[in-house]
C-alpha cells in the first residue's frame, strides 16, 4: 500500500470501528456469513462512508447507501446493494420500499442538512438506531422509537479531552476496541477484503491544504479523498 493510500484511512477506520461496532452493534467484520438485514450509510460517497459500506458488507448486512448519481457505480463496486440520489424528494420512500420497511440500523456520515430527516424516515416502522458523527443532529429526531448515538473519534485515544466547551472523560474501553479494530482492519487490507477510498492529489503541500478544506466546504470533494504531500511545501513557507 502507497503512503498516499495509508493516509486515507485514519480518521475513517476509527469512525467506522466506533459508529458500526460500538455503537450500533454490528458483528465485526468477517465474523459472519451474509444474512441479509438492512443498513443504511447516508453520505456513501464521504472518505467515511466508502469504508462504512465495506466493513457492514464484511459483516453480513445488505448495504443501502445515498450519494450523488456520479457516485453510485463506485459505491456499487464497494459492496452497496442499493444507492439513492440523497436530492430525490422521494429518497426516504424508496429507501423504505427498498428495505420492505425493515430498515432498523443506518449510519449518518454527514449529520447536517437533510440527513437526519432521510435516516428517520427510511427506518422501520418499528423504529431502529440511528449513530451521528455530530451531536447536533440528535436533537432533532422527533420519532420516539428511534435511538439516537453519537460518535466521537477523539476518545479513541483513550484521554479525556475538551471539545465545543465540553468536557469529555477518558474512555479506556474506546483505545481498546480501537487498538483491536485497526489490528482487524490491517488484516482486511493485507487479504484485499478492504480497499482505501481513490486519492486526489493536492498541490502545493501544506499550504494547498487550505484550498482543499474550501473546496470540501463547497462540496467539491466526493467519491474520494484529498492527500496533500508535505514534500511538495513551497520552499519559502
Amino acid at each position: 500500500m502507497s503512503d498516499e493510500d495509508a493516509a486515507t484511512l485514519g480518521v475513517g477506520v476509527t469512525t467506522c470501528g466506533q459508529a458500526l461496532y460500538q455503537s450500533l452493534g454490528l458483528p465485526l467484520p468477517g465474523s459472519c456469513e451474509y444474512h441479509g438485514d438492512s443498513l443504511l450509510v447516508y453520505g456513501g460517497s464521504t472518505g467515511t462512508g466508502i469504508l462504512a459500506i465495506q466493513y457492514a458488507k464484511l459483516s453480513g448486512y445488505r448495504v443501502i447507501a445515498t450519494a450523488s448519481e456520479r457516485n453510485w457505480p463506485l459505491l456499487k463496486s464497494l459492496g452497496a446493494d442499493e444507492v439513492f440520489d440523497y436530492k430525490d424528494p422521494d429518497c426516504a420512500r424508496k429507501i423504505r420500499e427498498s428495505t420492505n420497511g425493515k430498515c432498523t440500523l443506518a449510519f449518518d456520515c454527514i449529520s447536517e442538512g437533510n440527513s437526519r430527516n432521510i435516516c428517520e424516515e427510511a427506518m422501520s416502522s418499528k423504529g431502529g438506531t440511528i449513530t451521528f458523527l455530530l451531536k447536533a443532529a440528535m436533537e432533532s429526531i422527533r420519532r420516539g422509537d428511534v435511538e439516537t448515538k453519537h460518535t466521537s473519534g477523539y476518545s479513541a485515544f483513550g484521554e479525556a479531552f475538551d471539545k465545543l466547551g465540553a468536557h469529555v472523560p477518558a474512555i479506556p474501553e474506546n483505545l481498546e476496541h480501537a487498538k483491536r479494530f485497526w489490528r482487524l482492519t490491517e488484516r482486511l487490507l493485507a487479504e484485499g477484503r478492504l480497499r482505501p477510498a481513490p486519492v486526489r492529489m493536492g498541490q502545493r503541500g501544506l499550504v494547498g491544504v487550505f484550498d482543499g478544506l474550501q473546496e470540501m466546504r463547497e462540496g467539491k470533494v466526493s467519491g474520494e479523498k484529498l492527500v496533500f504531500r508535505l514534500a511538495d511545501t513551497p520552499s519559502q513557507h
